[in-house]
């Protein structure tokens, strides 16, 4: 483990919105967290990462910085000639979508539970655990607009598969519109002009979870192959030019086009579920934001074409309308990327955890969840405990410590939550 009390530490506090770690052995670690604790954990992993020989000038680190497997959640590392698959994770292609309505808050009933009760209707979400039970987080039989997306998925897929076969049983077409667990939610929103907002967060689902696993598994064998030493057996990766190489950029782009899709059948379905329950009419794409912040693209920076993993962090170019979303019951945020260039044009991708979710459900109860979602009609039971508010860093921090990268478009608050 690298010392951290070797590491340099360079601070300018005129200049520049971020502060910057460094030790001998990497490249500079630029951080956006001025005002936002960081623990050492997740200092040591970045600056693990950072020793990697093909990080292209020097990471960016956001906010909502905590650790991860294989890489800091929260952090921008932009490579040449090579990736790293457990730095874009298993959740490839999570991220966000959300729509303004013409719909103000007048116009939603006195009580929300029917609305939330026909978003759970509609949208497959959770997960049934044990063999020969149906997951209720899997469609029993797939709509029709889910076959149509799906018809149009399916023959890279079975490219994929052809050369990968272990990937082929897999929950792929039948969680297609569905949601999933942990902190993937669905949410009815009110902006500060109490319009009202559809919000949802979630990713590939099954099959790019085991898309991310497969390939993890094969860099790691490549690693031991050519007898290369890693800071850290999770930074495994794979050189550009080779055939895994290859493989993984069709199949993670493939896996970022499920997500995009998935999360715009959800939207769909949502806004059905809004126009099942609201007898007004209503236009509900006034205005939609959709994006990943678990991901890996092809980018220009500095003149150059690079790659760039964004591993829980938003691609934020000038103008570019993004997601900030906070925890559970707290506030999110519409925002205008400003093209910060030291940031390889990015920002957080929400609040970042404080505590891990065993951490939280040992810290907080049932009444804890109660209390710290007053006002929002959403579950409030035991299993939600590792979503409550506190289990995340404050998001007004989160924000002032970016200023630099997004400004602020709209401020939502949610009045629904479906959670898996």
């Amino acid at each position: 483990m690298l010392n951290i009390d070797q590491q340099i530490e360079k601070q300018n506090e005129n200049n520049h919105a971020y502060h910057v770690i460094q030790d001998t052995k990497g490249v500079p670690v630029k951080m956006w967290t001025k005002g936002v604790p960081v623990d050492e954990k997740s200092k040591q992993q970045l600056l693990k990462t950072a020793q990697m020989p093909f990080i292209y000038k020097w990471m960016a680190v956001m906010p909502d910085v905590h650790v991860g497997i294989g890489a800091t959640i929260g952090s921008v590392i932009p490579t040449k000639g090579a990736i790293i698959p457990a730095a874009v994770g298993v959740d490839i292609g999570c991220g966000m979508m959300a729509a303004r309505t013409s719909l103000t808050a007048s116009d939603l009933p006195d009580n929300l539970h029917a609305l939330r009760t026909e978003l759970e209707r509609l949208i497959p979400h959770g997960m049934t655990k044990g063999r020969g039970r149906r997951d209720r987080g899997s469609w029993e039989n797939t709509p029709e607009r889910v076959d149509l997306e799906w018809a149009n998925l399916v023959k890279d897929f079975e490219y994929i598969c052809a050369k990968h076969p272990r990937l082929k049983n897999t929950n792929n077409h039948k969680q297609l519109g569905t949601l999933g667990t942990g902190n993937h939610f669905v949410e009815i929103c009110l902006d500060e002009y109490q319009q009202v907002w559809i919000m949802l967060h979630s990713g590939s689902r099954g099959v790019g979870n085991a898309i991310g696993n497969h390939f993890i598994e094969l860099a790691r064998k490549d690693m031991q192959k050519h007898f290369i030493n890693l800071p850290d057996k999770d930074l495994a990766y794979l050189v550009e030019g080779t055939e895994y190489f290859d493989d993984y950029w069709f199949a993670v782009g493939w896996a970022q086009r499920f997500a995009m899709k998935n999360r715009e059948l959800m939207m769909e379905a949502a806004v059905q579920a809004l126009r099942t329950i609201v007898p007004k009419a209503f236009n509900a794409k006034v205005e939609a934001v959709n994006c990943h912040h678990n991901y890996v693209d092809k980018e220009e920076h500095f003149g150059e074409e690079i790659l760039v993993t964004r591993k829980g962090a938003v691609r934020a170019r000038l103008g570019e309308y993004r997601i900030i979303p906070g925890s559970m019951g707290a506030k999110s945020f519409i925002v205008r990327g400003k093209g910060n260039h030291d940031a390889f044009c990015s920002c957080s991708h929400g609040a970042g955890r404080v505590f891990s979710r065993t951490e939280a459900k040992k810290r907080f109860t049932v009444e804890d969840q109660i209390e710290q979602t007053q006002g929002v009609e959403c579950r409030k039971d035991a299993a939600v405990i590792d979503e409550i508010p506190s289990a995340y860093k404050p998001i007004d921090d989160v924000m002032k410590a970016q200023n630099d990268l997004v400004e602020v478009v709209y401020t939502l608050r949610q009045v629904v939550c479906v959670k898996g």
